[in-house]
């Protein structure tokens, strides 16, 4: 035990039915941006993310490939492996829902819910979605064309009769209201919550957890033909990767329970209903929070594969490069709303704030240094009020941006930060250091020592969005140590230290072709 702060972030572990798309990338992307700026900011970090390999979707799915579902789930799950290394995520584990310890951990939490009382045998008789592994109420249902049923989420729907057994998630009702009540940051943002609050008030039925119709699933402990409905064996990975059953274990013992889930709005339900009933039921401490986040759209329209509007983060980042796709993703939509991608917002965003707008700065501020001050970074002299509220601003703003993060407005901290560049930018249009070389050849020194010292505070802010960009900057300051007790005037930069001749580190996009005509 290190006695450090502790801090657990997970993403949802995805479905392996098909390839990653901007949806993934854009839910880890939040969870790492939160991981790095804890680890920073001191916390010990577990960052988890994976992928879900069970249910009668990839049975489905491994069939149509002509594979059999556990070579069809490793052929798969590689591709949402690769895509953390290509965005540069920093997760601490990738769990897939096909490990031994994945199995062991939700058959103990089965067997915990059914020693409790929680789990009981019945039959089924409804309507199921393969696609959302989700089942329905009738009431949920919209009919189509020519009488047939759809979920709300447009899924096609079919009529299922099994036996089953039964969580009793109808004894949660009360209980479920209360926690959103008494902790009202459970779900957020609080349009959510609203949501999750009127579903449970609508009254909750319980919850078929097994299947005998496929066979691709966890077995069900001591009933032979049942295996695990997906949500109660998806949901337990979170407890999984920390070594449960084992809670006695270090890593259980640190990190349980989550700081924060980040979903996607579509499986908020599961997350914020189902879950939390799931680990009353097994008296186990429950979330601190779940964060839904929204959809993004492709240039005004549904992103869908018929349409073939799907974003590709792979392409996004072979056009535009990995620290400005996600720079654009957190910056221009707050966190939780649905969002609209184009590729000229994206131009118009990175060239304003990376580009003319850091990079600008860093670039002329270290020219002028490399150039002036024989490649070292200058001595100081007295600072002026100007001088100390430049440098005293983004001092605090680090406090503004622990509480933007503390609530996932990602893109009000990446505003906090980025007010601190405008502020420099504007700070050296006024004091002119070019000038300063003839009169006052001094006070051009403590200028450019002004200016080197909040690039390096902005830069070591930017490190969770901007990872690479942000080191790049650093280090072409000679700046090692780069943790957020760096920030601040007690911590200010070592006179002398040797730069190289700056390279620029933002590159400049072109507008689309047609805002070009």
């Amino acid at each position: 035990m290190t006695g450090r702060p502790s801090y657990y972030v997970t993403t949802p572990i995805y479905y392996v039915n098909d390839k990653p798309h901007i949806g993934h990338a854009y839910t880890t992307l939040a969870a790492d941006v939160l991981a790095r700026f804890k680890r920073l900011d001191g916390y010990d970090v577990m960052f988890l993310t994976g992928t879900d390999e069970h249910g009668q979707k990839i049975e489905r799915s491994a069939e149509k490939a002509g594979l059999d579902p556990q070579t069809f789930c490793d052929q798969v799950s590689t591709k949402f492996k690769d895509l953390t290394a290509a965005m540069n995520f920093s997760n601490d584990q990738f769990i897939r829902t096909t490990e031994e310890r994945h199995k062991k951990s939700v058959q103990h939490l089965w067997s915990v819910l059914e020693e409790k009382g929680f789990i009981y045998e019945d039959r089924y008789s409804g309507w199921y979605s393969v696609r959302d592994e989700a089942f329905y109420a009738e009431s949920e249902l919209v009919e189509g064309e020519g009488g047939e049923k759809f979920a709300p989420t447009g899924a096609p729907v079919e009529w299922v009769e099994e036996p089953s057994y039964f969580f009793k998630l109808s004894a949660f009702e009360d209980k479920l209201l209360e926690l959103y009540e008494n902790n009202p940051d459970f779900v957020m943002p609080k349009s959510r919550l609203n949501e999750v609050k009127s579903f449970v008030k609508g009254g909750l039925e319980d919850l078929s957890v097994s299947r005998t119709t496929f066979t691709w699933g966890v077995p069900v402990p001591g009933a032979d033909g049942h295996i695990m409905y997906v949500w109660i064996d998806a949901l337990a990975n979170y407890l999984t990767a920390l070594g449960y059953p084992d809670e006695q274990g270090a890593d259980y013992q640190k990190f349980w329970p989550a700081d924060v889930h980040i979903v996607g709005k579509d499986i908020l339900r599961f997350h914020a209903v189902y879950w939390p009933a799931f680990l009353m039921a097994a008296e186990l401490p429950l979330p601190k929070r779940v964060f839904a986040h929204g959809w993004w759209t492709n240039e005004g329209q549904k992103i869908s594969k018929s349409l073939g509007n799907v974003i590709d983060p792979y392409e996004l980042i072979e056009s535009y490069g990995i620290d400005a796709t996600r720079f654009f993703l957190l910056r221009e939509v707050p966190f939780g709303n649905d969002g609209d991608f184009s590729r000229r917002a994206f131009v118009l965003r990175c060239n304003a704030d990376l580009s003319n707008g850091l990079g600008n700065l860093s670039q002329r501020t270290l020219s002028m240094i490399h150039k002036n001050c024989d490649a070292k970074i200058p001595p100081y002299g007295e600072l002026t009020n100007d001088d100390n509220e430049l440098l005293s601003n983004i001092e605090k703003s680090l406090e503004q941006v622990r509480e933007h993060m503390e609530r996932q407005a990602f893109h009000l901290a990446l505003e906090a930060i980025w007010s601190q560049a405008s502020a420099a930018d504007s700070y050296i249009s006024v004091q002119e250091p070019w000038k300063l070389k003839k009169t006052d050849p001094e006070r051009m020194n403590t200028v450019l020592y002004v200016l080197a010292d909040a690039i390096r505070q902005i830069a070591i802010l930017a490190q969770p969005v901007i990872p690479d960009s942000a080191a790049k900057l650093l280090a072409q300051m000679g700046i090692e140590d780069r943790g957020f007790d760096q920030i601040g005037q007690a911590n200010h930069m070592l006179p002398g230290t040797p730069i190289p001749k700056p390279e620029g580190v933002f590159p400049r996009f072109d507008l689309p072709e047609e805002d070009n005509e």
